[in-house]
């Protein structure tokens, strides 16, 4: 019987992905905190997960149109500007605490990612294995 691996790990393959994509934006939010008129950008995670757990259970959007939006995308329709609590003179729009906050969260959740990823293929090969 052959295994099917995303029934087997589920969304968090997807959920995995989803992190490191949006570690990469915070941390370029971070590495432009002094940069005049920079603007925060953050990534819908929800709204990835929302179209991941679609295409998991084969439902997608069809584009019947060329003049419609493409809902297919990855990271660039999820990538939206930040609203600022307090936006700075210059017009930079990055709050160095929040974003730090952010990224640590993100890394923290995407560990947990990953140690429940692990925990799946450990199941998996004890399986294989027969014990």
């Amino acid at each position: 019987m052959a295994i099917n691996f995303s029934n087997a790990l589920g969304i968090h393959e997807q959920a995995l992905h989803a992190r490191v994509k949006r570690a990469e934006v915070l941390a370029n939010n971070l590495a432009n905190a002094d940069t005049p008129g920079y603007k925060a950008r953050d990534v819908d995670f929800q709204a990835m997960m929302a179209r991941a757990q679609g295409e998991m259970q084969g439902v997608q959007m069809a584009r019947t149109h060329q003049g419609h939006m493409d809902t297919s995308g990855g990271v660039e329709g999820d990538l939206m500007y930040r609203n600022p609590d307090q936006p700075s003179i210059d017009g930079n729009t990055v709050d160095s605490q929040q974003e730090q906050a952010r990224f640590m969260r993100n890394a923290m959740d995407y560990q947990a990612s990953f140690q429940f990823l692990n925990s799946k293929f450990t199941g998996l090969t004890k399986a294989i294995k027969g014990e």
